[in-house]
């Protein structure tokens, strides 16, 4: 049998609709598989939640994702970052990106960016996703989140403004 996988995304921009259909997809899609190197007595299902919905609860030895629209054109990353998760309460099973085009890269094109956790043992942990733009993080890569997500004291030209922080989106998600 298939273990029960969880989808939560994270929609913004025009993409909204993709994202949708592709969260509908997966949820369609994920009792198709043989279930060969999944836990046995689990039963199939996929749980989409609300964007702001970032209180998550799971049963141990499920799997969920997160799936956000990011752009590498438009300098758009996404991070996991610390302090992660309480490894005994869950683990990040890695993250994997889907372009919009396909397997032909266009330039400009937009995908997503899903990362998948695992529920381990009982209890209750934190973890936060960043989200960076050109204007919110500085000297990060798509893989190299930002060294600080604080305001910068100055601008480009020098005067004393303050530019705006990355957005933070807090999780919090209890096993039992």
């Amino acid at each position: 049998m298939i273990s029960p996988t969880r989808t939560v995304s994270v929609l913004l921009g025009s993409r909204g609709g993709v994202a949708i259909a592709a969260a509908v997809l997966l949820a369609l899609t994920t009792g198709c598989g043989s279930g060969a190197d999944e836990p046995a007595g689990r039963s199939a299902s996929a749980t989409s939640h609300p964007v702001k919905d970032t209180t998550i609860t799971a049963g141990q030895g499920e799997r969920f994702t997160l799936t956000v629209d990011q752009n590498a054109s438009t300098r758009e990353y996404w991070y996991l970052v610390d302090p992660g998760p309480d490894s005994s309460v869950l683990v990040s099973r890695g993250r994997d990106y889907a372009s919009d085009s396909g397997d032909e890269p266009v330039a400009g094109a937009g995908g997503r960016l899903t990362f998948t956790f695992e529920a381990k043992g009982k209890g209750t942990t934190r973890f936060t996703l960043l989200h960076c733009t050109f204007t919110t993080c500085q000297g990060n890569t798509s893989t190299l989140p930002p060294e600080t997500t604080e305001p910068s004291a100055t601008s480009a030209t020098g005067a004393s403004s303050a530019s705006p922080v990355p957005e933070r989106i807090t999780y919090t998600v209890t096993v039992e």
